[in-house]
């Protein structure tokens, strides 16, 4: 899958949340960074702080070292120090970011985000996790 066809997956997901901005990161292992692969709706002054995120840094960092989905109701107010202080220059009010699977093993991660403040339901969360596991063959 090349980038056009991921940005068409993240344009498409993106329709079916409502949302405005995601980001779809590769894991390379052996330095523990997380590549950009694909994005839409980000601020070009961001691109350069999403690029190459390490591990447990910012809310795709905490995904792939937690293996879990990591959602915040309003990324402009949050104070949970998870995500980075640059993340607010989105304009991204609630965000959600689940891992891309293999097996057991994180290999990447799928971003979503609003404009509006959102709390991502268990429903919406399974729904996009699907689409990450379906993105899983692609990255590993």
């Amino acid at each position: 899958m090349n980038q056009s066809d991921l940005e068409k997956v993240l344009r498409d997901t993106l329709a079916k949340f409502n949302s405005e901005t995601g980001t779809i990161h590769k894991l390379h292992e052996p330095t523990q960074l997380l590549r950009l692969l694909a994005q839409v709706g980000l601020p070009p002054q961001l691109l350069d702080m999403v690029t190459i995120i390490p591990v447990g840094k910012g809310i795709a960092g905490e995904t792939a070292q937690k293996n879990r989905p990591v959602t915040i109701c309003n990324l402009q107010t949050d104070t949970s120090g998870v995500a980075r202080p640059a993340a607010k220059q989105t304009g991204v009010g609630g965000a959600v970011c689940v891992p891309i699977r293999t097996g057991d093993q994180v290999v990447g991660t799928l971003g979503i985000g609003t404009a509006r403040e959102h709390e991502y339901s268990a429903a919406e969360i399974n729904a996009l996790q699907g689409i990450a596991n379906s993105l899983a063959t692609q990255l590993s």
